[in-house]
């Protein structure tokens, strides 16, 4: 398992810094971000229609791959199309499940359409709102590395030293040892980005031990909401896809909380 962690993360990470790094001749990271999202949410879907309440998986699809692709803005105005976006996934799949026949389950139905759409689509799209902020790039490469730090060090920590459960009943192999040790690598990364470097970024070094502890911890409850879904559907991956990791949304799920934590917190600071 381990083995199979480490070569996941040999290839998704340059795949995704390169993405971020270069926006020539495409938006790279938005055009990654929309597909990882789709394929996140399809996962999404498929494990709420096994447990008997299918959802509008078409309707959800492309309004997750508009909500991510909708916040890259030289290409569009956020201000107009998100709210827009929000409104007719609220209305539209209403619409629908009054038009069709089957009509069991048709608030579930909607409500775990419009679940996926906002759990994936919105939260995610944050993390390409990130990328055109001023500094965009650094903030971007920033919430990925630290999340990627919490989640090496909690997983590392917890599997040597871990003694005390964490959420036993949502997620049985965390531990406050590991916990505790994501957050403190959060922060040790977090401090790099005061060096001179050209990923340095604007802030002081008391922000940045605060950024780091709070991406680690909003990144922890992210990877525990999703364990929670899991377990609600009886399920312990997302998806096979991943080896080693599971399923996409298995590999997004603490950067879904921790990007919008960066989102605004970079907006604070600037």
């Amino acid at each position: 398992m381990l083995k199979q962690k480490v070569i996941t993360a040999l290839w998704t990470m340059p795949l995704l810094v390169a993405a971020v790094w270069f926006e020539k001749p495409l938006s790279w990271f938005t055009l990654l971000a929309a597909i990882w999202g789709i394929l996140a949410v399809t996962e999404f879907y498929r494990l709420v229609a096994n447990a008997k309440t299918p959802p509008l998986t078409y309707f959800g699809l492309a309004w997750t791959f508009l909500f991510i692709v909708g916040r890259d803005e030289p290409y569009f105005d956020p201000g107009l199309l998100i709210p827009l976006l929000l409104t007719t996934a609220v209305i539209l799949p209403l619409i629908w499940c009054l038009l069709r026949k089957p009509k069991e389950n048709a608030f579930a139905a909607w409500v775990w359409t419009l679940a996926g759409i906002i759990y994936i689509g919105w939260l995610l799209g944050h993390l390409v709102a990130i990328r055109d902020l001023e500094d965009g790039r650094n903030w971007a490469l920033f919430a990925l590395f630290i999340t990627f730090a919490s989640d090496s060090a909690a997983f590392f920590v917890g599997r040597a030293l871990g003694r005390h459960k964490l959420a036993f009943y949502i997620s049985p192999r965390k531990t406050w040892e590991g916990a505790i040790g994501g957050i403190v690598g959060a922060i040790i990364v977090s401090l790099f980005f005061l060096l001179p470097t050209p990923l340095i970024l604007p802030f002081s070094w008391w922000q940045a031990v605060i950024l780091g502890l709070l991406v680690s911890i909003f990144g922890q409850l992210g990877d525990l909401t999703e364990s929670l879904f899991k377990r609600n559907m009886g399920v312990k991956d997302s998806g096979r896809l991943l080896p080693g990791h599971g399923g996409f949304l298995d590999r997004m799920d603490s950067i879904l909380f921790a990007g919008v934590v960066v989102y605004y917190c970079a907006i604070w600071i600037a």
